[in-house]
């Protein structure tokens, strides 16, 4: 376990805080200290000894501005967690220090037509529930949304299930608002709204202490569930690109998975065909007679169809795409992981092709068709057979060279992975909001640049 870089008391670091809920058992504080970080082998082997020293629960934005004037009094580490369902080691502590569990801030404080008001811990699941109680929903969701947080999936999260309408996170409008809790000397409540919270959009939690946020929502739409196969992978992908363009029918998932990533997919393992590719859909029910003639056009095989009632029983086709994907997989053969990639706009898709052809069995194509800068691109999960970690880097080399973007999932540097450049705006936030460093230090190259 690594050495707590905040030698102290505990003790009596935990009786200040009064009746704020803290954690000490060292097995409790390990599992909160870790996040879904083995799905890279590279962060597992960096990752897997970063401890915490002590688990803090507040309840309250009261408690949380008590928690970060104690934290800065003493020049306490802090790291902010809500249900550690990243990859990317956003919620591990490489300093030590206190953990920050906000899931116990879980209140739904009203939602009204289009929007909603809700405390960080509250996970995703119900806030949809009780939207769509109003005819409103989530605007975009990640696979894990029946664990996942919505604090976690906007401090750590990019987009997900919805992004084929709505795009990603820091797309303007995504996030209407957000109240934090600051580290400076004297730590205080700041209200971000409009292009101001993209200070804390997708930070890591390195800026503030997120304590509420006002969401957009969604119409909601009754959702059939849907798995089409086919012969030919690139017939799968173009079809996954005609749907994505097919504006009249209303959708809310494309994923393209190609073979054998189907056969890792236990629950349908006897309806998905050996050797056939499959898209992974939900599509609204009205436009289930439109959707046909895609299909059908396209050649391929409707062999699971799940109507939006049955839907909200059992097994849920979202949690197979996105990084839920990649999960199957290592189920079968914890030896794989995964990348991800943006591809140029390209109505042939021949990047995609490209790769397809080139790495063969090495690197499995999995697509996520998103909106991005208001185009349809493919977004690549791909699974890899890892063998080394240069074999990796050679990997990413050549996708790069042709003009294929990867955000790098094996890096817990926020820049790195998936911001590719350091943000200036949110470097000087931090700067004027955690003077100390003391917000999950050792995640923002920017920070420590700006230091040296």
């Amino acid at each position: 376990m690594t050495a707590s870089a905040n030698p102290r008391n505990w003790d009596e670091f935990c009786a200040e805080l009064g009746d704020i809920e803290t954690i000490r058992d060292r097995a409790q504080v390990a599992k909160l200290s870790q996040d879904y970080n083995h799905f890279s082998p590279i962060l597992q082997s960096i990752l897997q000894e970063k401890i915490g020293d002590v688990v803090v629960r507040p309840t309250s934005e009261a408690e949380v501005l008590k928690v970060a004037q104690l934290c800065v009094k003493h020049r306490v580490t802090l790291t902010v967690r809500g249900a550690g369902t990243g990859n990317y080691g956003q919620c591990v502590p490489l300093e030590g220090g206190v953990i920050l569990d906000l899931s116990k801030m879980n209140q739904i404080r009203r939602i009204e037509p289009g929007v909603a008001w809700v405390e960080p811990g509250v996970k995703l699941v119900a806030i949809d529930k009780q939207a769509r109680d109003m005819g409103w929903e989530l605007r975009m969701v990640p696979s894990t949304y029946r664990m996942a947080t919505i604090g976690g999936f906007i401090g750590g999260g990019s987009g997900g299930i919805g992004s084929i309408n709505y795009g990603q996170l820091r797309d303007r409008g995504n996030l209407h608002a957000v109240r934090i809790v600051t580290l400076e000397d004297e730590p205080q409540i700041v209200e971000l709204r409009g292009d101001e919270v993209q200070n804390v959009n997708h930070a890591y939690g390195t800026n503030g202490i997120i304590t509420e946020l006002e969401i957009p929502l969604a119409p909601a739409y009754p959702w059939a569930e849907l798995i089409v196969t086919f012969d030919d992978f690139m017939t799968s992908a173009k079809f996954g690109q005609a749907l994505g363009r097919s504006d009249g029918i209303i959708k809310k998932l494309v994923c393209i998975c190609a073979w054998p990533i189907p056969s890792y997919f236990a629950p349908f393992r006897d309806i998905l065909p050996q050797g056939k590719h499959a898209a992974l859909l939900m599509v609204a029910e009205p436009s289930w007679e439109p959707f046909q003639e895609l299909v059908k056009e396209f050649g391929g095989d409707i062999c699971y169809h799940k109507s939006a009632q049955e839907a909200t029983k059992g097994t849920a086709i979202a949690e197979f795409t996105w990084n839920h994907t990649t999960l199957h997989a290592r189920s079968s053969d914890s030896s794989l992981t995964y990348l991800q990639t943006g591809f140029p706009e390209d109505p042939e898709l021949k990047l995609v092709e490209h790769f397809y052809h080139h790495f063969g069995d090495e690197v499995i194509p999995h697509l996520e068709f998103v909106r991005s800068g208001g185009n349809l691109r493919p977004s690549g999960l791909q699974i890899v057979r890892f063998t080394d970690e240069a074999r990796l880097n050679e990997i990413i080399r050549y996708h790069e060279e042709r003009g294929a973007i990867i955000f790098n999932p094996h890096t817990y540097i926020l820049e790195d992975g998936g911001m590719k450049a350091i943000d200036v705006r949110q470097l000087q936030f931090k700067q004027k909001y955690d003077p100390h460093g003391l917000l999950n230090p050792g995640k923002m190259r920017g920070w420590w640049e700006s230091q040296s």
